[in-house]
């Protein structure tokens, strides 16, 4: 196991039990407790955990791991999910792509599409993540838009009044928005209300909204709203949605593909 594997592992673990000591963590990692120790010291270096007497404790009340450590939770899921969303895309769209761990692997389906291969473009990408413009832009055919604002370093999103405005003057085929959480009553939300307002406004900008999201996310609230759900055409998610919260979505005119 790599460094970069335990952190993950760990930061996992945090999130799961709200605590950590150091013996049951290097018994379940398989490494030596001067190993977690270490560990943790680097960890709350960079502020993702607080070191206490015999292990950690989560950071601050509202926890969210950065978008690095996220990028293994429910892997083959957003696989799925991911190729199913690209399959939607029509070539000459514009569509506009949020952050998060799976509209990054939708990016990443994207770039793999033969058919998408070549063109004048063959896509035109709007998205205000870092990450996934970087991803893109080295793809000739691919013309990426990329919004200013002030970059978060958990998701690498710009949000602020940059963003906003650079994206109030664009129009988009097709939004696919990633979400913390999506509930038939609440509708689309995130955790926090920067990136909710600008993926607002993405919604607002597009002819369809596909939100692409696991099934754990579906069914819960969280705190900053993004749109109400019937201004959802699609939720691409995989075979754990409860069949009766995806009769709740179906009712609210919401088109549900398990995959």
């Amino acid at each position: 196991m790599t460094r970069k594997e335990r952190w993950q592992t760990l930061l996992d673990l945090l999130v799961e039990r709200g605590e950590l000591e150091v013996e049951p963590a290097a018994e379940a990692l398989g490494v030596s407790a001067a190993t977690i120790r270490r560990d943790l010291d680097q960890l709350a270096e960079q502020q993702l955990l607080v070191r206490t007497r015999g292990g950690a404790v989560m950071h601050g009340v509202s926890y969210e791991l950065p978008l690095r450590y996220r990028t293994s939770r429910r892997a083959a899921e957003k696989g799925r999910i991911s190729e199913t969303v690209a399959a939607l895309i029509v070539p000459g769209e514009v569509i506009g792509l949020t952050g998060g761990t799976t509209t990054t692997e939708v990016a990443r389906a994207l770039a793999g599409r033969a058919d998408l291969a070549t063109g004048s473009p063959a896509l035109t990408v709007v998205t205000n993540a870092l990450n996934i413009a970087g991803e893109l832009v080295i793809r000739p055919q691919f013309k990426i838009v990329l919004t200013g604002g002030v970059a978060r370093p958990q998701s690498y999103e710009l949000t602020g009044p940059l963003a906003m405005e650079v994206l109030g003057q664009l129009s988009v085929d097709t939004a696919v928005v990633g979400v913390d959480a999506f509930d038939p009553a609440d509708g689309a939300a995130t955790r926090h209300e920067d990136e909710a307002a600008m993926n607002r406004l993405l919604c607002r900008r597009a002819r369809r909204v596909v939100i692409a999201a696991d099934s754990s996310k579906l069914g819960v609230r969280a705190f900053a709203r993004i749109v109400a759900t019937d201004a959802v055409d699609v939720l691409v998610t995989d075979t754990g949605l409860d069949p009766a919260v995806a009769a709740e979505f179906e009712a609210a005119g919401v088109e549900v593909i398990r995959v």
